[in-house]
């Protein structure tokens, strides 16, 4: 079976917004998504999110694709923060 994967713009503080499985995103795409971030004052990621986001067995794996706008954490904090983000919300379900 294949493993679904996503692109996804990951914030610093593991927020995440899917944007795309069919096709890649474009620069459009991109510089919206961008302008979107330093609107709410964040740095953010261009990923790839490999797996089940509801997948309680195993957590999906996020590729960092490119900074989108500059960061103030890590890319491994931010993700980090992402999957805490999703665990909680696996558990309030």
């Amino acid at each position: 079976m294949a493993k679904e994967r996503r692109w996804i713009v990951l914030s610093e503080d593991g927020r995440h917004v899917s944007i795309g499985r069919a096709s890649d995103p474009d620069e459009t795409e991109l510089a919206t998504m961008a302008d979107a971030l330093r609107s709410q004052d964040t740095g953010g990621w261009l990923a790839i999110m490999e797996g089940d986001y509801h997948g309680a067995r195993k957590a999906p794996v996020l590729m960092m694709v490119r900074v989108l706008t500059p960061c103030a954490v890590t890319w491994d904090n931010a993700a980090a923060a992402f999957q805490q983000r999703r665990l909680q919300a696996l558990t309030a379900a």
